[in-house]
């Protein structure tokens, strides 16, 4: 053992060590030794207790010795270099290269010379691994001043008291472990948008958003493309801070924590020993030491010289005093590493509303914020004052927001909470609890915040009502005195338009007395007529038309008047038309002198004496459905450009029906009307104001009644009508203000139980007795009456369905404007007639057009006309005509009305019947399509006898023909007879596909087809182009030899048209097959193509159709 001992130079603590670990390891040998033989027997339990008490001296002697070790401030091994210690038992020595790359710890003796040469250093190494960690623990709290049990160690371990050094660093929180997922799903770009980039970027949730930028764009949220702009923006401009170059050069001072008295006592670690200890096991020059430099505050109770004294006897070390205005220079000082804040982060704490404005914070903040603390200040008072109110228990303020929104404090007096929340760091805790209900009312003055608030509350509700009862007054009155001041206004407003019109019908009876004084000389002279073809309708009824305006432009033909040599032509047009289809009537009216003279070449010069104008108000109510008259009355320009074209001639108008505005417009131009008073025009164009004027005229008339407004009366003359005419099979139901047959229904009888009983009772009692005594009809008009409504209800039918598409909603218009209730002919075979009529300002009556009609789809209604009628006896037609403008002229009547009858052979009698069913007091389409044929063919329509003859054909000349032969040739010529025509008009020929070709490859279709009007013949195909925006209508003639051929020709120009411009699959709307039918059935025959050339060939209607 005492080989193992060290010399004396060894330190105590070494051999007291290695003497424990000796005595271990002996009584370990000890322990294994085995006796072999019969050696004498060794008491080896009295050699292990020697060991025992041996062992335990020393290990009370070294208690001894380390109880007096921990007595003095000793610096410990850092905890990173623990791991590199050697086994306490290798003595093997450490290479020099690696001595050399780590760095040996450096070891602060202590300040005592008595106990430099005893350093901890050499403690013992056999120490159990929870003991060193607990150790080194120690160490690491020892090392870092900010840890919380560093100022409890050196207190309990070396007597040191440090002063309390404030951390407002907030503790974490601890955590929960939280086991199992954490990360949920993140929404991608859906398969749509990836395969259309043309659909709307998807909603980005505020999940995916948080994400970033970069993610939201790799899972194609965002477009790649896309041009991001952040906001706020990650680089922030602000001014630079510019430093002085002297603080490059300037020690920073040292940061000493807590609050020390002026003659503190410190205790520090000088930096002038340096020597190391010469015996330092090499096993220990791996550890880190401790930072040099570090100040330590002396304990609070080292006030005095005696307790420094003390204090310096207890610790073995140099107190020297320390003054902290300046820096020693045989000392450095480090600063001590702690958590370190920025210089703004500044918050002031509010408890229960109450602010300490003594605080170290909110000094701080106040120095910092000097210069505003003015608005700082203000706006504390009054968030401490709303916290206070609230009962808010505690709340953070920011201190750079305070800042900031104390400047809006100044601007806005009472900020809301919505504006004071943001300042508030814990703003979620106090937000949640302002919204509390009932919560501003458990602070101090909570009492008196509700008492004033139900005071407030209960003074708002009366002068909240107090004011909606002045208001309402109010509103009241302001009603009261702007109706009374509309009533007022319109009052005035219809007794300045009820004078302005009775001027326009002054000087409109008085220029027509002297239109009348000078009729004959104006019509032999040369004149000026401006036609204005507007429908005078009332407005319901307008509104109910379809393309109005281009209804109103469906007599273009006026343009033909000027085949008179004296008479100039301005056509008012209710659209506005291209350049083409204007030229296209100016070539067309041209060859007026070429069919004169039978030379296509001789096209005459006629825009001198034809202007179409087009009112600019058209323009500006386009969706009004105004009259053309109303658009011309409010066009300024267009007034002024025809009182320059008429000045200084002889000019009156002629217009449709019509309106109160035609009186307005003739007033402007100061020229007389060719027509009735507009209140004449309307009451006798209805079919009650017909019915009278057929009745005072006494021509024959359907059976029927008029004037009927309500649903009893409709029905009593119904069922009279039915018993006194019990052989008619239909009855037909006209509302008054309708026109073209779109306000008709009818019913059949046939649909009536009780009628068959009725016929036959009629035909047992014998016609003219059932008429006589009618005391018979009472049983018969009692079943009439119970079953009619409801039979009228089932069966009744309107003719026009895209009108009235029910019978109540016909019904309701019949009985709203009135009607008339007539029978329908009793026979199979119907021909109806339309008769224009002209009574002269002379009041000389003639007959310009006649015509029968041509039906499609229904017999009630007419798409063309034959001219000249071929149905009646021209003498009786005559004098029925003649009858009826006599009516009318003694009514004041003047100016172009048209006449509808309808002529029939009657099934009992066998005789021919005429009724007049219709009078209207307009111009018609029929009439401006004959004037329109008239021209073309150079012919003369003579009523009277119903004919229409053209001039022969011209002779050809030769170019030296002898003078003898000419004159024998020209005096033939002279006696020839001319030649019949007859001729098809139609206005309203309509087809959908029509819209879709332009009128130059429509005309080319025509020419390939041989489809025109031959100039010298006299006979063929003239069209008219009523408007060129939707072109979907048009109007069409043809002129030939006989009526057969004239309808032939007729239906084969609608075959080809239709079979040109309609696909074979694709058939919209249109009434080309439907006239095209009703051909057949008038001529019993099919209709016939003729090619180009000249080969015939038969195919019915259906199969050119299909």
């Amino acid at each position: 053992m005492a080989g193992h001992i060290a010399s004396n130079n060894t330190d105590v603590a070494h051999v007291l060590v290695k003497v424990q670990e000796d005595l271990q390891e002996l009584k370990e040998q000890i322990s294994h030794i085995t006796i072999h033989g019969e050696a004498a027997t060794v008491s080896i339990q009295t050699l292990e207790t020697a060991i025992h008490r041996t062992e335990m001296g020393i290990k009370s002697h070294a208690a001894e010795y380390l109880n007096a070790i921990n007595r003095q401030v000793l610096t410990l091994p850092a905890v990173e270099y623990r791991s590199m210690l050697a086994d306490h038992t290798s003595v093997a020595p450490v290479p020099v290269a690696f001595n050399k790359l780590i760095k040996r710890p450096e070891v602060y003796p202590s300040l005592s010379k008595k106990h430099h040469g005893m350093q901890l250093w050499n403690a013992p190494q056999h120490i159990s691994p929870g003991t060193q960690h607990k150790h080194a623990m120690d160490m690491k709290v020892l090392h870092d001043p900010t840890n919380p049990k560093n100022r409890l160690f050196l207190h309990k371990n070396y007597g040191i008291q440090l002063p309390v050094i404030k951390n407002d660093m907030p503790e974490a929180p601890f955590q929960k472990l939280i086991k199992g997922t954490t990360v949920g799903t993140l929404a991608v770009l859906p398969a749509s948008h990836r395969e259309n980039p043309a659909l709307l970027p998807p909603f980005v949730s505020e999940k995916d958003a948080r994400k970033g930028i970069l993610s939201l764009i790799e899972r194609g949220l965002i477009p790649p493309a896309s041009d991001l702009t952040v906001d706020p923006p990650f680089v922030q401009h602000r001014a630079a801070k510019i430093h002085d170059i002297q603080e490059k050069y300037k020690k920073p001072a040292p940061e000493i924590f807590g609050t020390y008295p002026k003659n503190a006592y410190c205790v520090i670690v000088s930096e002038s020993y340096t020597e190391e200890p010469k015996h330092l096991d090499k096993k220990l020059s791996f550890r880190q030491p401790l930072k040099m430099g570090t100040v330590t505050p002396a304990p609070s109770f080292m006030s005095s010289a005696k307790d420094t004294s003390a204090v310096q006897h207890v610790l073995g070390k140099e107190i020297v005093p320390f003054e902290f205005h300046h820096q020693p220079q045989q000392f450095q000082v480090l600063p001590i590493h702690r958590y370190q804040e920025y210089s703004q982060a500044y918050y002031v704490t509010i408890f229960n509303g109450k602010i300490d404005y003594m605080a170290p914070d909110l000094l701080a903040f106040k120095q910092h914020y000097q210069l505003y603390w003015g608005h700082i200040l203000s706006f504390l008072e009054y968030l401490e004052k709303k916290l206070r109110e609230y009962n808010v228990p505690v709340a953070i303020i920011k201190g750079q927001k305070l800042a900031e929104y104390s400047v809006v404090f100044e601007l806005n007096s009472r900020p809301k909470w919505e504006d004071l929340l943001p300042v508030l760091k814990n703003k979620e805790f106090v937000e949640e609890l302002v919204k509390r209900p009932g919560q501003q009312y458990k602070g101090p003055d909570g009492i008196e915040i509700a008492a004033t608030k139900i005071q407030a509350i209960w003074r708002q509700h009366q002068s909240r009502t107090a004011y909606l009862i002045v208001c309402r007054q109010k509103w009241a009155a302001g009603v009261i005195s702007i109706s009374w001041l509309m009533r007022a206004q319109r009052v005035r407003v219809k007794k300045t338009l009820k004078q302005s019109r009775r001027r326009h019908l002054e000087n409109f009876r008085s220029r027509a007395k002297h239109l009348a004084a000078n009729w004959n000389r104006i019509k032999a002279s040369r004149r000026t007529i401006i036609h204005i073809p507007s429908l005078g309708h009332a407005e319901s009824l307008r509104a109910s038309m379809p393309d109005i305006d281009t209804q109103q432009n469906l007599q273009m033909g006026r343009l033909c008047d000027i085949r008179d040599d004296n008479i100039d032509v301005i056509y008012i047009c209710p659209l506005w038309i291209s350049e083409d289809v204007i030229q296209y009537y100016m070539k067309l009216l041209g060859l007026q002198e070429a069919i004169k003279t039978g030379i296509p070449e001789k096209v005459a010069y006629i825009e001198d004496r034809l202007k179409v104008i087009t009112p600019e108000a058209v323009k500006q109510f386009p969706n009004h459905h105004l009259c053309l008259a109303t658009h011309l009355k409010y066009s300024p320009k267009t007034i002024k450009r025809i009182k320059n074209l008429i000045e200084g001639k002889a000019a009156y108008i002629v217009g449709g029906l019509l309106h109160q505005d035609d009186l307005a417009v003739a007033d402007m131009l100061n020229v007389p009307i060719l027509g009735p008073e507009p209140k004449l025009a309307h009451l006798y164009s209805t079919k009650s104001g017909g019915k009278r004027i057929f009745a005072s005229a006494c021509v024959p008339m359907p059976p029927g009644e008029y004037d009927i407004y309500n649903l009893q009366q409709m029905h009593e003359v119904l069922v009279q009508l039915i018993l006194e005419n019990v052989e008619i099979k239909r009855w037909l139901f006209k509302v008054d203000a309708e026109f073209g047959g779109r306000g008709t229904a009818y019913f059949d009888v046939s649909h009536l139980k009780c009628y068959e009983r009725i016929l036959k009772e009629c035909r047992e009692v014998g016609l003219s007795k059932w008429l006589i005594r009618k005391w018979i009809w009472e049983p018969a008009e009692l079943n009439l009456s119970r079953e009619l409504p409801g039979i009228l209800a089932e069966h009744a039918q309107p003719a026009n369905k895209k009108i009235f598409p029910t019978w109540e909603k016909f019904l309701q218009m019949f009985l709203c404007q009135g009607g008339v209730i007539e029978a329908y002919p009793p026979s199979d075979s119907v021909t109806n007639l339309t008769i224009d009529m002209l009574i002269e300002p002379t009041g000389e009556v003639s007959m310009v057009s006649c015509g029968d009609q041509i039906h499609s789809n229904s017999p009630l209604e007419c798409w063309g006309s034959t001219v000249p009628q071929c149905s009646i006896d021209p003498g009786n037609l005559h004098s029925v005509c003649v009858k009826i403008a006599e009516a009318c002229k003694s009514r004041g009547l003047i100016g172009f009305f048209s006449i509808d009858l309808v002529t029939f052979i009657h099934p009992h009698t066998m005789e021919q019947q005429v009724w007049a069913t219709d009078l209207d007091l307009a111009y018609s389409d029929q009439l401006a399509m004959t004037q329109l044929m008239l021209l073309i063919s150079n012919g003369k329509l003579t009523c009277k006898t119903n004919t229409f003859e053209v001039p022969p054909k011209p002779l050809e000349k030769k170019r030296n023909p002898r003078s003898k032969e000419l004159a024998m040739k020209e005096e033939a010529q002279i006696q020839l007879p001319f030649m019949k025509r007859y001729g098809v008009l139609s206005t309203q020929l309509k087809h959908t596909n029509l819209s879709m070709v332009q009128y130059s490859v429509l005309f080319k279709i025509f020419k390939a087809h041989g489809i025109g009007f031959d100039i010298k013949e006299r006979q063929g195909t003239i069209f008219m182009l009523h408007e060129d925006n939707k072109k979907d209508r048009l109007g069409m003639i043809t002129i030939g030899e006989d009526l057969q051929g004239a309808l032939l020709t007729f239906a084969r120009n609608l075959s080809v048209i239709h079979q040109e411009i309609s696909a074979p699959n694709v058939q919209l709307e249109n009434n080309f097959q439907a006239a095209i039918k009703d051909i057949e059935v008038i001529l019993g025959v099919t209709i016939v193509n003729k090619s180009k050339t000249k080969e015939d060939y038969a195919i019915t209607a259906s199969e050119i159709l299909t």
